[in-house]
């Protein structure tokens, strides 16, 4: 013959059972704690990696126009005509999102602009770009441009022709 026996325990409530063990507590917490890494170091962080994926993209995109007219220098630098529509061509082929408002052209060994009076041989090129950064948490730390919009940074590039 086998014998059941059975234990009868004193039964709690649900909340007493939380309060001796603590477990709602933790759960509490986390609510604050939470917040506390999202605002103090998930946003900021997000901000940083942001402006820096935006600095990156414009100077790729700086690089990359500037190896599409290293090989292609302008036909005749003599000609103002020739050379306006070779930049007017080539900046049209740059990247949209990182405009090239203008190309300057260095001839000769003095680093002066090309022009009808120096029509030495293309040395370098120099243009610009800008990219602005939308900071929401950093804005004192990353806009410190002295652009009319602080959040904006105007960036050149020259290389010399090959």
């Amino acid at each position: 013959m086998t014998t059941v026996r059975a234990w009868r325990q004193r039964l709690k409530s649900r909340t007493d059972a939380f309060i001796a063990d603590r477990r709602g507590a933790v759960s509490f917490e986390m609510v604050f704690v939470y917040g506390l890494l999202m605002f103090s170091l998930f946003l900021p962080l997000a901000d940083v990696a942001i402006a820096g994926f935006r600095y990156i993209s414009a100077w790729e995109a700086l690089r990359g126009f500037g190896q599409l007219i290293q090989y292609a220098p302008p036909p005749n630098i003599a000609d103002a005509s020739s050379v306006s529509s070779w930049s007017t061509s080539a900046r049209a082929k740059a990247d949209p999102s990182y405009p090239i408002p203008s190309i300057q052209l260095i001839c000769g060994d003095s680093n002066a602009v090309c022009s009808s009076s120096n029509t030495a041989s293309p040395k370098y090129y120099s243009y610009t770009t800008t990219v602005t950064m939308t900071p929401l948490v950093l804005r004192s730390v990353l806009c410190t441009s002295a652009n009319a919009n602080p959040c904006t940074f105007t960036l050149s590039y020259s290389e010399r022709f090959q």
